[in-house]
């Protein structure tokens, strides 16, 4: 019987971590303000020069620097903000949290933001949140050409695609403001974090005061001192910081980061081709200037009954794969039907028709291409065991 690979289990944090958090825990220095020297601020700094940004702010999750993105926006209560449809449920809540009003953008088969609708939406909004969901990038180039004509801002949710580039820029920099996660499934690991990169200082200044920098504890971040001295007082305190444990265990992953782009990439591209090569299973093909940096793989289901796509999941779960089918699996978050908070949802009948055939796997960049093949080889068996009966009946 075939061993299926283990694709929960994330990566080891570095053996040189441990003298770090060694210390931290021996001097229970965990709060990130007490030394000018914090492993969060080294952290910060060593992000955003990774990143190839100005400055960073490392937070409790991506959710938290969503929801301080906004609000360094300063936009008025109720304001729209435009989400797509394919996003994760913590994206329309931080929008929530933020006092602003969620408008929901359709997404294609190819998961990315249907531009139609995005033009036809985009007049009525004050802010947009582009969602890089499960890392497959939407046309950028076209997307900020509307935005800076209208002179909207834009905050790149980038939880899934550290490591991702748009035409040679890093994924997260092309907006106003780029948000990432250090939960334990991305490419950075942490349990939970998260950090948000800008250029713009004002913005940034912000961001410190509001993500709990009260009193003068922002005059440890390196952020123009005038930004900060003009917000003093003037916003509140949410109190969303990340303390020196998360950050000591995320930094010397940053040196890992290349290594796992490259094998999550080659991974991903070395399913995709097994896959498609069954005439019931298309993996969509990325964008020409996209170079992504996946830890899973998403395919849509062609010309199965939902019937069919219930014996497929269900025999795939047999042989030791979880196959999720975004809008099939009960109570999924990342279906816009169950964002129910919301109240009256628009019909998305793209987005909907979309996520009842789209298919996620994981794909952990630290898997050998030897497994990676006997998950391509077992899915695409398990679904020639399903659609048996239909492609005898074609014959």
């Amino acid at each position: 019987m075939t061993v299926m690979p283990n694709v929960y289990d994330a990566e080891p944090i570095p053996q040189n971590a441990l003298a770090a958090v060694q210390h931290i825990l021996q001097t229970g220095d965990l709060f990130r303000y007490t030394s000018d020297a914090s492993p969060v601020a080294m952290l910060e700094e060593e992000f955003a020069a990774a990143l190839g940004a100005k400055y960073a702010l490392a937070v409790s999750s991506c959710s938290a620097a969503l929801f301080l993105s906004l609000k360094t926006l300063g936009l008025p209560r109720d304001a729209e903000v435009l989400i797509p449809a394919f996003t994760f449920g913590a994206v329309p809540s931080a929008v929530v949290h933020a006092d602003c009003v969620p408008v929901l953008c359709e997404c294609g088969d190819n998961y990315r933001i249907d531009l139609d609708d995005f033009a036809d939406k985009l007049p009525d909004v004050q802010a947009v949140i582009i969602s890089h969901m499960r890392g497959h990038t939407s046309d950028m180039d076209a997307i900020m050409a509307l935005c800076d004509a209208a002179g909207i801002p834009v905050i790149e949710d980038a939880a899934h695609s550290l490591g991702t580039t748009w035409g040679g820029r890093n994924i997260g920099t092309i907006g106003k403001i780029g948000c990432f996660s250090f939960q334990s499934y991305k490419l950075l690991n942490a349990g939970e974090g998260g950090i948000l990169i800008s250029d713009d200082p004002d913005l940034m200044a912000r961001a410190v005061i509001m993500s709990g920098a009260y009193e003068h504890n922002w005059k440890k971040h390196p952020v123009l001192q005038g930004a900060f001295a003009k917000w003093q007082n003037q916003l509140p305190l949410y109190n969303q910081r990340l303390n020196t444990l998360s950050a000591a265990i995320i930094r010397p992953q940053l040196t890992e980061l290349a290594r796992r782009v490259a094998d999550g990439r080659r991974n991903h591209d070395h399913v995709a081709a097994r896959l498609n090569q069954s005439r019931w299973i298309d993996v969509p093909a990325k964008l020409a200037p996209e170079q992504r940096a996946p830890d899973s793989i998403q395919f849509n289901l062609v010309d199965l009954e939902r019937d069919q796509i219930d014996q497929f999941v269900a025999a795939a779960a047999v042989a030791g794969i979880k196959v999720q089918v975004f809008g099939q699996s009960a109570d999924n978050a990342r279906a816009f039907w169950n964002w129910q908070f919301l109240g009256d949802l628009p019909d998305l009948p793209k987005t909907r028709a979309m996520l009842m055939r789209a298919c996620d796997v994981r794909l952990p960049a630290r898997l050998t291409l030897d497994e990676c093949s006997v998950i391509a080889t077992t899915l695409c068996r398990v679904m020639d065991d399903v659609m048996q009966p239909a492609r005898a009946y074609g014959t």
